[in-house]
């Protein structure tokens, strides 16, 4: 049974049909791609997913319950985590003040004052830390640290509610080939060591044909892929919608060409 199953997904604006009865599944354990170019109907697919989009029509099961109609925080609570395209960090707080307060949430105690929130689950917020290589600057304000440092930092701030899945907007977005690599390579092996699935936007494509396990291509609102990466990269629709005519996906290890 998938862990994520998508039937019939649509959403219109006005006149404009942004995603048009899209299906596609999730499995525990596995990195999926949803790409296309600007415009394909990306953003609106993983908004309504997290609940930032109610749909039109279709359902969204989490291991079979239906998440169309609740709230983010209410998916959240579900194991639904997310990160966001820039960071989202408390700067003026500390590193492990940040995962402390996404633990108070997860506990529902966000607004509870029986006790100092700096000593909440302070050992627990220092384990995840450790799980995405932080743990040595767990006392340095966010303010300070390099932008590669702020993204594992929001990562371990998503694994706060022990997700089932996880949604990354852009996770790669503005950080360095060596960084993308490895924040992706722990991503991996979060998802191997933890059980959970990730749907990941992206435009980078060496990103995306070294780490996605599968791929969906979206292009006007309709799903025009879906397979692994050898499959996309040969396939002739995709080849023309995404790139134009004439251009083509390199094989891996070639200078694989990013979409604008």
């Amino acid at each position: 049974m998938s862990l994520l199953e998508v039937k019939g997904l649509g959403k219109s604006f006005g006149g404009v049909r942004a995603v048009d009865g899209i299906d596609f599944h999730l499995a525990a354990g596995e990195l999926l791609a949803l790409i296309g170019p600007n415009g394909a109907g990306k953003s609106t697919t993983f908004n309504m997913v997290n609940g930032q989009l109610r749909c039109d029509s279709g359902s969204i099961r989490l291991h079979g319950q239906e998440l169309v109609g609740l709230k983010p925080r209410q998916i959240w609570r579900m194991g639904v985590s997310r990160t966001f395209q820039i960071a989202e960090t408390f700067a003026s707080l500390t590193v492990v003040e940040n995962v402390q307060m996404a633990l108070l949430s997860a506990d529902n105690k966000l607004f509870s004052m029986w006790r100092p929130a700096a000593a909440y689950r302070r050992d627990d917020a220092v384990r995840l830390l450790a799980q995405v290589g932080m743990e040595s600057q767990a006392d340095r304000p966010c303010s300070v640290l390099a932008y590669g440092d702020v993204k594992r930092v929001e990562l371990a701030i998503a694994m706060a509610n022990e997700p089932k899945l996880l949604l990354m907007d852009e996770p790669t977005a503005g950080m360095a080939p060596r960084e993308r690599n490895e924040l992706m390579g722990l991503t991996k092996r979060l998802v191997i060591d933890r059980g959970m699935a990730v749907l990941f936007t992206e435009h980078s494509m060496d990103v995306v044909f070294a780490y996605a396990d599968r791929m969906i291509v979206l292009a006007r609102g309709r799903l025009i892929a879906q397979g692994k990466p050898a499959e996309i990269r040969d396939h002739p629709k995709v080849q023309e919608v995404y790139f134009g005519s004439g251009k083509t996906f390199e094989k891996p290890g070639a200078a694989v060409k990013e979409a604008a």
